[in-house]
């Protein structure tokens, strides 16, 4: 059987062009014991891609150039040397940016058992999910009617992130861009707030007059601006969990710093970042799951994807994450 896959054959210097990306074939060896060929069905390109695009390990380790790139993706067990699959189990694994995956079977799951479409798992109920979640419960400690600032806040993580702190009886303010992803913070009873055309001053005032009192919580997608505005808004003892900094993922010269990084003394605040996949987090995903997933499953959580359709549509998917071409999870769809 003939996979086709997405690799690239040099690091990127600044944001990728479509050229980087190369569509090649392999034919896939007999299975071997334990092992499992699935056909992918649902694939997800997100943010963190870029930095393994690089050839620099940091929290996870860099695409190897001229193999398949890797991500999350969901498919259907084709055939198997592994007894705990069977063909037509669905199943979630990372063997993405393919169409025909062959992995060890220690490197899939089978979708928990949930009535909900089977890309949730790549989305609202998997890791830009448990993000949402872990950042908001573990690391920022939410309290009931806090004050809740969220940055990206129409995407995959933060989209999730305003509607838990909603849930919490939070006043939630939300930074967007497009006016039709401000409309649907705000008919989600969000402040949403746009950081186009603005400078961090500017910013700044207009989450003030969205937040009179101040944010207790900043769940941070972003950086650059959005982090400077933020930070002159927060509250004595206010939590910043620094889940991404999409704003500099493609700089070619490193990012100037904020300059009001005093605020985080003079409000005697924390900042802390962190990575969803740590152990001391994932391990959190059951329960995450059992608050959660009855939610999506009940209609009571409104969580939005953007769909491109075939393989050959992947780079441009992942593109779009970089130019705010997405409303909630970006997949493709095969």
């Amino acid at each position: 059987m003939e996979s086709r896959y997405f690799t690239i054959h040099s690091h990127p210097k600044g944001l990728p062009t479509r050229d980087v990306f190369s569509l090649e074939s392999r034919t896939l060896p007999a299975l071997e014991a334990g092992e499992v060929r699935v056909r992918n069905r649902w694939l997800s390109v997100d943010p963190y891609m870029r930095g393994r695009m690089d050839g620099v390990t940091t929290y996870v380790e860099p695409f190897t150039l001229g193999q398949p790139l890797e991500g999350a993706a969901i498919g259907e067990v084709l055939e198997s040397r592994d007894e705990r699959f069977s063909p037509g189990d669905l199943v979630a694994h990372m063997g993405g940016w393919r169409d025909v995956a062959q992995l060890p079977g220690s490197g899939l799951q089978a979708l928990p058992d949930l009535e909900v479409p089977p890309q949730a798992f790549l989305g609202v109920l998997g890791m830009p999910g448990m993000t949402a979640w872990t950042g908001l419960n573990r690391i920022a400690q939410l309290k009931e009617g806090e004050r809740v600032l969220v940055s990206a806040a129409s995407g995959a993580v933060g989209s999730l992130a305003v509607q838990l702190a909603k849930a919490k009886g939070c006043h939630v303010v939300g930074i967007a861009g497009a006016p039709e992803k401000l409309e649907w913070l705000e008919s989600l009873g969000v402040r949403a707030v746009s950081y186009r055309d603005k400078d961090a001053r500017q910013l700044g005032a207009d989450l003030h007059d969205a937040s009179p009192e101040g944010v207790d919580v900043y769940y941070e997608n972003v950086g650059g601006i959005c982090l400077e505005a933020a930070l002159d808004n927060i509250r004595v003892g206010a939590r910043i969990a620094v889940c991404g900094l999409i704003d500099g993922y493609n700089a070619e010269t490193p990012s100037p710093g904020p300059s009001n990084l005093s605020r985080l003394l003079i409000r005697r605040a924390r900042m802390e970042g962190f990575i969803v996949t740590d152990a001391q987090n994932w391990e959190h995903y059951p329960t995450f799951l059992k608050d959660v997933g009855p939610l999506v499953a009940q209609g009571k959580l409104d969580y939005k994807e953007t769909v491109e359709d075939g393989l050959e549509r992947t780079p441009d998917a992942f593109l779009k994450l970089f130019e705010g071409g997405n409303t909630g999870k970006m997949l493709v769809r095969l």
